[in-house]
């Protein structure tokens, strides 16, 4: 109940309520809050005053609306170093989260010209593509577009990729060691489809990373679009200054 005789506004009653709950693990990351019916039963306040105390908890990060779903109290970012190659698996496995996955799709395509250009074949070559959603502790976290050259790619296509990560085939399996891979980020808004497969609102700010896998004799074997949620995850990196002199010289 809220006390509408005080000066507080009554959705902070109902926010410092939650976080309480929140704060001391009795809604923990990962847990899901009362409907909004629960809510306006529980401290006898309107929808609005309700939805105003959801805002505010969305503003604040520490909860997520999953759709068709409901609220949910958010868990730490995953912060994953770009010092390395390494897959999804790996990372979250490092982070200590679950990571399973879900194919929506697979199949041949001809090689459009970015594609193209990334595997370094002719344009309107077939390809093999594939859609995955990837999942850390069954929350969607990152919508993948993987390209890989027929040959190699036909063979990925008959494995569980629900199960079995691609890197992990590529090195273990069909012998194709990952030496070195380009990549490029950006902060892009969700499509439509990027949306749905991550269950976030269109228009979500996500990080868009082009990533380019190249095996012995810098040959490219794997070229991704992984779209990443961006409440769900930070990137960092450590770099060394260049020295003066190497300055200096590049500049003249």
């Amino acid at each position: 109940m809220t006390n509408k005789n005080s000066r507080i506004p009554l959705y902070v009653q109902v926010e410092d309520t939650l976080l309480a709950r929140i704060t001391s693990g009795e809604l923990p990351p990962g847990s899901q809050l009362p409907t909004e019916e629960e809510l306006i039963k529980e401290f006898d306040v309107s929808r609005t005053t309700i939805r105003k105390t959801i805002q505010s908890l969305l503003q604040q990060g520490l909860v997520e609306i999953r759709r068709g779903k409901g609220t949910f109290v958010t868990l730490p970012k995953i912060t994953q170093e770009l010092t390395e190659l390494t897959g999804f698996v790996e990372d979250m496995q490092v982070q200590g989260r679950t990571p399973t996955a879900k194919v929506l799709g697979r199949q041949i395509v001809a090689a459009n010209d970015v594609v193209a250009r990334q595997l370094i074949v002719p344009e309107g070559t077939p390809v093999v593509q594939i859609y995955r959603v990837r999942l850390a502790d069954n929350i969607p976290v990152s919508f993948d577009e993987t390209y890989l050259p027929r040959e190699l790619g036909e063979k990925i296509l008959a494995e569980n990729l629900e199960t079995d990560p691609i890197f992990t085939l590529l090195e273990q399996k069909y012998e194709t060691p990952l030496i070195e891979a380009k990549y490029q980020m950006e902060a892009v808004a969700a499509s439509p489809v990027v949306a749905e497969a991550l269950e976030i609102e269109v228009g979500s700010p996500i990080f868009l990373i082009e990533r380019t896998s190249y095996t012995e004799g810098n040959r490219p074997v794997d070229y991704e679009k992984l779209h990443y949620r961006g409440d769900q995850i930070r990137f960092v990196t450590q770099l060394a200054r260049r020295s003066t002199k190497k300055a200096q010289e590049h500049n003249a």
